[in-house]
């Protein structure tokens, strides 16, 4: 194996490494007319499966091009609540086989039980605070399906914590854009580190509390 060789699969390796060329990636197409659709089908499918949250592309998006602020966390805000309809049905008639390996998948099987409890005490909440937070927000909507959680619930705590959240990425990025993309151009690798590890912190705090 070559010196070139080597350090091309080093570079491939490296997480860090994937996530700039991923981050780069989404920067491109942000610029592109089929942006929102991806907007929408991004939100839409981290609702119920796919790991990548959708902030990355509503913030490459709004970077790009600032005054469609509103109708970029608009977008982003419909596609993850119409998403969670689908992870509601996953949770509801399909968690023997699909809804089960989404949570083997990210490890979640000991939170399940917990979120139940949770639901029991307060679904509004327990939901908003998911939608809002790093907290796995998938593993809520399948959890709201196989516990019946009504749909009117799921819907309301989904709008006004996905609506808090993108809305507020936005409008920050609306106010402070060119002072935070340079940020983020500049300090990519440690904020990409930040936010694994509080994806990572949401994960462990929901297991955490199963015990």
């Amino acid at each position: 194996m070559t010196r070139h060789t080597r350090a091309a699969l080093v570079s491939a390796l490296n997480p860090l490494a994937w996530i700039r060329k991923s981050y780069d990636w989404t920067v491109h197409w942000a610029r592109t007319p089929k942006a929102p659709f991806a907007l929408f089908s991004i939100a839409f499918m981290e609702s119920s499966f796919f790991p990548v949250p959708p902030d990355v592309l509503l913030i490459a998006m709004v970077v790009a091009d600032r005054k469609k602020w509103l109708r970029d966390a608009s977008i982003c805000t419909a596609g993850s609540v119409c998403g969670a309809f689908l992870g509601y049905f996953i949770g509801w008639g399909l968690y023997e086989t699909a809804g089960k390996w989404i949570v083997a998948t990210y490890h979640l099987e000991s939170a399940v039980n917990f979120i139940g409890i949770q639901f029991e005490k307060n679904a509004f909440l327990a939901i908003f605070t998911a939608a809002f937070t790093p907290i796995p927000y998938k593993a809520f909507t399948i959890s709201a399906g196989l516990f019946h959680i009504p749909l009117s619930v799921l819907v309301l705590a989904s709008a006004f914590g996905r609506a808090g959240r993108f809305f507020m990425v936005a409008a920050a990025l609306r106010v402070f854009g060119k002072k935070i993309a340079d940020s983020i151009e500049k300090y990519f690798n440690i904020f990409s580190v930040i936010f694994i590890l509080l994806v990572i912190a949401g994960i462990m705090l929901i297991k955490h509390g199963s015990r």
